[in-house]
């Protein structure tokens, strides 16, 4: 298994001078210039709001503070809140069954039913609670919220150069 690539700032002992002024330029290419921007629902939803003050400082720090991935960071900070709603119905549920096991004023056969009923609720949050997981894992994975995603454009090769005999003799 090869190992990842690295940054210009990381080749600079190994490179040559052209390979690390390539990768500053491919590096820089994939930005923007802009920010990143808070859209209105993610500004509309107090968890959301919190994740994305976390999360854009993060990215400004390591000059990914861009306006390409506004999107998708928007996106993941309102997953992030979803997950927090389906984690705190998750609560109340077993909250609630957990009264319900204590609850002395129903019949045996309707409380079972009711626990049964409570519990596939609880299975069903996990469940949904999964799939918001799986969908920013995979958005950690493709935005600069790990190093290998962020490299993986960056090209590790220069650009080939003409040899300067060749252009003397004409090509031969």
């Amino acid at each position: 298994m090869g190992r990842p690539s690295k940054t210009a700032a990381g080749l600079a002992r190994h490179a040559t001078k052209e390979e690390l002024e390539q990768r500053q330029a491919a590096e820089k290419a994939l930005l923007t210039g802009r920010h990143l921007a808070e859209q209105d629902a993610v500004a509309g939803n107090e968890a959301a709001h919190r994740e994305f003050l976390r999360v854009q400082p993060i990215l400004a720090a390591i000059g990914k503070d861009d306006a390409l991935y506004e999107n998708v960071i928007n996106r993941y900070c309102l997953l992030r809140a979803e997950c927090e709603e389906f984690e705190a119905l998750r609560a109340t549920f077993l909250r609630n069954l957990d009264e319900l096991q204590d609850d002395t004023r129903l019949e045996p056969s309707e409380r079972f039913t009711l626990q049964a009923k409570m519990q596939k609720s609880i299975l069903d949050a996990d469940n949904r609670v999964q799939a918001k997981r799986k969908m920013m894992f995979d958005i950690e994975k493709e935005c600069a919220m790990t190093v290998a995603s962020a490299l993986r454009s960056v090209p590790k090769t220069p650009a080939a150069k003409e040899n300067p005999l060749m252009g003397l003799i004409g090509n031969g």
